[in-house]
This record gives C-alpha cells, sequence and structure tokens, in this order.
C-alpha cells in the first residue's frame, strides 16, 4: 500500500510542476484535464502525508516516554500517545478506501429516470416527493438539476419524470439510487386508515460522450410535436418537443424542456446514447463470470433497494440492513443518512475483494 501512496505522490508533485509551466495554461482543454487529476489525486496525498506526520509523532512520544522518569508526565505522553495511534489508524482505514479502483464514471452527470410501479396514484404522488427529495439534496451538493420530460399522475404527481443531474461527481453517490423503492402509507383517500404498499422504480444512468458509443442515423425514426405542459408562451405555441426511437431496439426517448427543437434534440440523443452504453454494459457484466462483483454498487432495477414506511417514520436499505427513523429529514432532502451507509459497505465489500486476490 504504501509503494501505491508513494507512487502517487511523486506524479501529484510532477502534475504540480507541469501545470506550472510556461503555456500549459494555454490550451485550457488540457489544462483542465491536468487540474481535474490534480485535484483527484491531492485527495490522496493530503491524508498520505498527515498519515506520515503522526507516525513520526508515535516514535517521537515512544522516545519520550522511554527517557521520561516522571510518573504525571509519562501519563500525559500515553495519553497523547493513545490518540495519535487511533487517528493514523483512521486515516490508515481512510487511505485503503482511496486506493481502490475507482469507476471510471463516477466524475459523470446522469441522468433520472422515475417511474410510477404498483399502487396507482400512490405511486404517482410518491413519484413526485422522492424527486423533490432528490431536487433538494442536489442544490445542497451545488449540483444542477434540469427536468427533460414528465407525465403527469391522474391526481397529482408523476406517473414518470426525468431529468439531469450535473455537478460534481454525482454517478459517484446516485448510482446507489437505482432500484425499487418501496413506500407504506395511509393514503389520503382511505377512510379505515389501512397502509398501502406502493412502489416506484428509479434508474440513474451515466451521461456518455458520443464517442462512446455509435448510432447510425439510418436507425433513428425523430418525431416533433407540441411541447405540454408549463414552460412560457414559445414552448406551448411551437413544435419543439422532440421524440427519438432507435428503430433497432425500439428504445425510445423525449425531451421537451428547451425552448429550440434543436435544443431538445441534443438532449434527446444525449439520453439515447447514455441508455444504449447502460444496455450494452448490462448485457457485459451479465455475462460476467462473477456476477456479485459486477453488481457491487451498480443498483439493479429489479432489485428492491429501500423500504419508506411513513407510519413507523423508518427507512430500511434492504440491500445492506440499514435502518434508519429519519425519514421526515430523507424526504426533507437530507439524503446522505441514507447514502453514506452505502457508500460506506459497498467501499468495504470491495475492500474485502481486493485483499483476498
Amino acid at each position: 500500500m504504501f509503494k501505491k501512496l508513494e507512487d502517487v505522490e511523486k506524479k501529484f508533485e510532477h502534475l504540480g510542476q507541469d501545470l506550472q509551466a510556461p503555456g500549459v495554461a494555454d490550451d485550457q482543454k488540457r489544462y483542465r484535464a491536468l487540474m481535474k487529476e490534480y485535484a483527484d489525486l491531492e485527495s490522496i496525498v493530503v491524508p498520505f502525508r498527515e498519515y506520515r506526520r503522526l507516525t513520526k509523532s508515535i516514535q517521537e512520544n515512544i522516545e519520550l516516554l522511554e527517557a521520561e522518569n516522571d510518573e504525571e508526565m509519562r501519563r500525559l505522553i500515553k495519553a497523547d500517545l493513545t490518540q495519535i495511534e487511533k487517528d493514523r489508524d483512521e486515516l490508515e482505514a481512510q487511505l485503503k478506501i482511496l486506493l481502490l479502483p475507482k469507476d471510471p464514471k463516477d466524475d459523470r452527470d446522469v441522468i433520472i429516470e422515475i417511474r410510477a410501479g404498483a399502487g396507482g396514484d400512490e405511486a404517482s404522488l410518491f413519484a413526485e416527493q422522492l424527486f423533490r427529495a432528490y431536487t433538494i439534496f442536489a442544490a445542497e451538493k451545488n449540483w444542477k438539476v434540469s427536468v427533460m420530460s414528465t407525465s403527469p399522475g391522474n391526481v397529482g404527481g408523476y406517473k414518470e419524470v426525468i431529468a439531469t443531474i450535473s455537478g460534481d461527481k454525482v454517478y459517484s453517490i446516485m448510482k446507489y439510487e437505482s432500484g425499487v423503492h418501496r413506500v407504506q402509507r395511509v393514503p389520503k383517500t382511505e377512510a379505515q386508515g389501512r397502509v398501502h404498499t406502493s412502489t416506484i422504480t428509479v434508474a440513474v444512468i451515466p451521461e456518455v460522450d458520443e464517442i462512446d458509443i455509435q448510432i447510425n442515423a439510418k436507425d433513428l425514426r425523430i418525431d416533433t410535436m407540441r411541447a405540454s405542459g408549463s414552460g412560457g408562451q414559445s414552448v406551448n405555441r411551437t413544435d419543439s418537443a422532440v421524440r427519438i426511437t432507435h428503430l433497432p431496439t425500439g428504445l425510445f426517448v423525449a425531451c421537451q424542456i428547451e425552448k429550440s427543437q434543436h435544443g431538445n434534440r441534443d438532449r434527446a440523443m444525449k439520453m439515447l446514447h447514455a441508455k444504449l452504453l447502460a444496455i450494452e454494459e448490462e448485457k457485459a457484466s451479465k455475462e460476467a463470470s462473477d456476477t456479485r462483483l459486477s453488481q457491487i454498487g451498480t443498483g439493479d432495477r429489479s432489485e428492491r433497494i429501500r423500504t419508506y414506511n411513513y407510519p413507523q417514520s423508518r427507512i430500511t436499505d434492504h440491500r445492506i440492513g440499514f435502518t434508519t427513523h429519519q425519514l421526515t429529514d430523507v424526504m426533507a432532502g437530507k439524503f446522505e443518512i441514507v447514502v453514506e451507509p452505502v457508500i460506506t459497505f459497498f467501499q468495504a465489500e470491495a475492500l474485502k475483494q481486493q485483499t483476498a486476490r
């Protein structure tokens, strides 16, 4: 591990020199790439240097303890040594996580699709509430949410809502939300106070570059239509909404958020690229020999991942056996309450697998 850390530190120092070289900032694309790599390595180098500092302090305290005869001073040194050793052990665990192979998609923006499942109107209402909670969570993390298309429910809410979320390392966090979300609560229309169970599905797809997957123009059917719902006069008065169908797979995407047909077409094509790549990767993962490893962190859509029980104010994540009674806080946008334990769990699983190799 320490050889790897020393190599990372050397690369970090070389990058720092490269960034200061004359003319580097003139090529903005290269400069941004170097800055991103520099920041990623810095997140490892800073705790590594602190780890070395603490290791040195431990050695110094041991030497002081051996030379000291005063019992009171020895007691203080021992207390200090215990705390430093604890801090160093925590840093060592953190460094092991930081050295895990990274998912190359973690830095990408995402397309999130939320659809009502079983439960009729209740599912539509919960789909809207969950999307609102995600939107608040995104705002807290300085991410940007752009709604691409919606299909309203019969009594409110959404039968379907599709949006993009862009910002820093969005997929690394949101990928754990993919799956079936179950809600248990008493509907407002339920006269006898019985608890109903409804489900919605969440799909989180990382956005891709067009070079990641090639699409033949002959395989596409592009339809335009008048955008529905609110969005301003120019949206509703022109045939700006776009629907693209990929004929070989039957897959289709639609976008109506932009005021221009061209803007909606660009967004829809980005969605189509992402979905087609996700299909290809899902096929590949199913063919992989180690199915369990390939599914770590992917959040299979067929899997029931979480239950939101309103009568007990309880949320349970079935993947890791985690339960919290902070349902109100989570639905108010504090999704770190349920996301962080999941991330920690899957990191620990990945660490176990790496150690076992």
